[in-house]
């Protein structure tokens, strides 16, 4: 029988008899929702504790037919996106790292993707799941999105490319896409870590001018973030009364360098205590920022590489995306 003829059947006597005798709802229509399912298989979820059938047996249970994609390659989820989210598609469950949220993420702004969307982490950081609290179980991440209710997200621009959680230069960025693959899934936090280390013995400060909204910043620093997370690489975090993820603001944080080791303790003392305004960290909440820099700068949108320059622009884009958490 064809999904039209079903559709049909829904309302015809025979069913609403049945229903008004047993008093059992019938939902034949749910059994003709399509959800996208794209997954990364290199972040983590060729791993045996990760059940994909158990996983797609739970969208079925609720109503799902899935469509499975993987990704291959850097961009592979904003393409399939752009080529299998079409009208007869009602959810986009994306599984993998933060990198691949991202992806997704940017396909859906490029077709103006106007329905829910869901997250199962099973990358090494998952800095934003984290900060949207995802069960870190894939199976109770996927219950959940069946069972959630969608909400509006805020999501970043950055040079006319999107990102979702946070854009950044300086130490510990470069991390974040320069460390392997195979590091980052067997050490996870501690990577980050560990090759951050080995990024401030050869760090050179940058020189940059920022306006944010009002405000200018100006001078010689070690970091800058325009984030919207509780969590940052699992090396540092903000308050979560601080932050809220649907408030049309980032937040943008500064390091100054310091020129001795009182001041490395001064700043390493703000970030433990999260005092965001002291003469070596700023954070402002923003809405918008031009970035000038006396040298190309490369920068980090969501632990992916973004090519620097010597001239830079954000904005925010409000309310965005349905997120399902």
């Amino acid at each position: 029988m064809s999904p039209n003829i079903l559709r049909k059947a829904q309302s015809c006597p025979l069913c609403m008899a049945f229903e008004a005798f047993w008093g059992y709802n019938i939902h034949i229509m749910n059994i003709y929702k399509r959800l996208l399912f794209i997954i990364n298989p290199n972040a983590g979820v060729r791993r045996k504790e990760v059940p994909l059938v158990d996983i797609i047996m739970c969208f079925s249970d609720h109503g799902y037919e899935t469509v499975v994609c993987f990704t291959k390659e850097h961009g592979d989820g904003t393409r399939l996106v752009e080529e299998h989210a079409g009208d007869s598609i009602d959810l986009i469950v994306c599984m993998g790292g933060d990198g691949t949220l991202n992806e997704v993420i940017s396909g859906c702004q490029k077709i103006d993707w106007d329905k829910p969307m869901g997250y199962i982490p099973a990358g090494s950081t998952n800095d934003f799941a984290a900060s949207l609290g995802l069960p870190g179980d894939p199976l109770e991440a996927a219950e959940r999105i069946m069972t959630g209710t969608p909400q509006k997200l805020d999501i970043g621009e950055f040079n006319g490319r999107s990102f979702v959680y946070t854009a950044s230069c300086g130490i510990f960025s470069r991390t974040s896409y320069e460390t392997p693959q195979s590091v980052k899934n067997l050490l996870g936090h501690f990577a980050y870590i560990l090759e951050g280390m080995k990024d401030i013995t050869q760090f050179q400060p940058y020189e940059m001018k920022i306006t944010a909204d009002d405000e200018t910043f100006e001078g010689n620093f070690i970091f800058a973030t325009i984030c919207n997370t509780f969590s940052l690489g699992g090396v540092m975090t903000l308050d979560r009364d601080f932050v809220d993820l649907g408030d049309g603001l980032f937040e943008l944080l500064l390091i100054t360098v310091p020129k001795d080791l009182v001041q490395l303790n001064l700043i390493v003392r703000a970030l433990l205590e999260q005092n965001y305004d002291t003469p070596y960290v700023k954070v402002r909440k923003i809405r918008s920022a031009e970035m000038i820099f006396s040298d190309i700068t490369d920068w980090s949108l969501d632990g992916e590489y973004e090519q620097g320059r010597e001239h830079c622009r954000f904005e925010v884009h409000p309310a965005a995306v349905q997120m399902i958490y």
